[in-house]
């Protein structure tokens, strides 16, 4: 039997990594960990308990809460997509209302939060079979995953990527201001504090500038079956 493996996806802003780590893991029928969905869920049982007022959460009491918290992820073959679970209650298309989406960022910047997070991903890797992506997936969440991929772009492709994204959305945009913003983000990535991007030692560079969805997965699939297949 092929063994299961981590596959773990840092990069650059703009470069599509959730949108290819979610087609990854469909392929191989692994299990796609969703991150921003596990901060939905704590805003999720934050609102249910009446944790934040006029979008301030009460901190004590969030952080007293997440003991109580298990996130876990299945695929739901009959819709096709990746499902997210809260102590066993699908709360998939609960975490994705509006009022969540309000109130997700202040509760994503409470520290034990987001170290409470990285100890569940960990968790949910302990069978191998799943794919993350984000800034700091092979270097902090995953440091022993089997493939690591650092996806990049030039910022001018990237730039140009958000343009035609928010101008099919009927937006006003200026290219050179999200050039501008796009270079920005770099920059304020690479240089944080806390779990800044990096490119791990052993991540093989996933350089899309000129390549098509289909082209990258095809070379990530590659990539990984390579390792699967591994004896």
């Amino acid at each position: 039997m092929n063994k299961k493996i981590i596959i773990a996806i840092d990069g650059h802003s703009s470069c599509g990594k959730s949108t290819m780590a979610k087609q990854l893991a469909q392929k191989l029928g692994y299990i796609y960990i969703d991150s921003g969905a596990m901060y939905r869920v704590v805003t999720l049982v934050a609102l249910r308990k009446g944790l934040i007022k006029n979008g301030v959460p009460y901190i004590p009491k969030v952080i007293s809460e997440l003991k109580n918290i298990k996130i876990t992820f299945k695929w739901d073959e009959v819709l096709g997509k990746n499902t997210t679970f809260f102590n066993g209650e699908n709360v998939e298309d609960e975490i994705r209302q509006l009022e969540v989406s309000q109130n997700v960022s202040p509760i994503s910047t409470i520290a034990e939060v987001r170290a409470e997070m990285v100890k569940q991903q960990r968790e949910n890797g302990n069978n191998k079979g799943i794919v993350m992506d984000g800034r700091d997936i092979g270097t902090v969440v995953f440091p022993n995953a089997e493939l690591k991929i650092f996806m990049t772009a030039s910022p001018k492709i990237r730039a140009q990527r958000r343009f035609l994204e928010l101008s099919e959305k009927g937006e006003s945009v200026d290219f050179d201001e999200i050039l501008q913003n796009v270079e920005s983000r770099d920059k304020i990535d690479s240089t944080r504090a806390v779990s800044p991007l990096k490119k791990a030692d052993d991540a093989l560079i996933l350089d899309n500038s000129n390549l098509t969805r289909t082209d990258q997965l095809k070379w990530t699939i590659e990539k990984a079956e390579e390792i699967i297949n591994t004896k």
